[in-house]
């Protein structure tokens, strides 16, 4: 498969899951402001899905805006807390907090992708994933921590299902490559019959 496609994410993870998959993509960060919009978007009372959607829909659209007649695709993941989203930590301190409220409980981790063109979505898909956590002390959870890359802890929330963060679960139900980031199959799937 050769569809040079333009990543508009930050994400290490997506862009190897991309290669891994023989997508030929270059990357180009599309600066949508996340907080902010995640803001408006909860003051709006929109659900976590709703809120990854629309980012993964900005991303492509802002990107694809300055490149013309190329595919590009944007995503979004965020978890899902007894319907409370939960972002990315900035900081360790933060990312303990968040271990500690996905502690013994189950969450979902919600994945969309955009595919834009011209400055308009011509396709979406949104995955979930659902994920129970054991029960830790605050100890074991530092430990944890103690043992992940600030690299690592950043790209993948608070937990990198394919390395140590594995331990962390009693059980998790969905597609691993959506729990990374990327829906890869669904992403497949379109370009196989749209691509360039």
């Amino acid at each position: 498969m050769q569809n040079k496609i333009i990543l508009a994410s930050k994400s290490k993870v997506r862009k190897e899951i991309l290669d891994k998959n023989n997508i030929e993509s270059v990357v180009e960060h599309s600066n949508v402001d996340e907080d902010i919009v995640k803001l408006n978007l909860i003051k709006e009372r929109a659900t976590p899905e709703i809120i990854s959607k629309n980012l993964a829909e900005l991303k492509a659209n802002k990107v694809s805006l300055k490149n013309i007649d190329h595919i590009v695709l944007g995503a979004d993941s965020v978890i899902d807390l007894d319907g409370e989203l939960i972002s990315k930590p900035e900081n360790r301190k933060e990312a303990i907090e968040i271990l500690k409220k996905l502690n013994g409980k189950s969450h979902f981790l919600i994945s969309s992708v955009c595919i834009s063109k011209n400055g308009s979505m011509i396709w979406n898909y949104t995955d979930k994933a659902k994920l129970t956590m054991k029960n830790f002390s605050k100890n074991e959870l530092e430990e944890y921590l103690s043992k992940i890359s600030d690299e690592t802890l950043y790209a993948y929330n608070v937990y990198q299902i394919e390395g140590e963060g594995r331990n962390l679960f009693a059980s998790i139900s969905g597609d691993e490559d959506t729990i990374m980031g990327l829906p890869i199959k669904k992403i497949k799937e379109y370009l196989k019959i749209h691509g360039d």
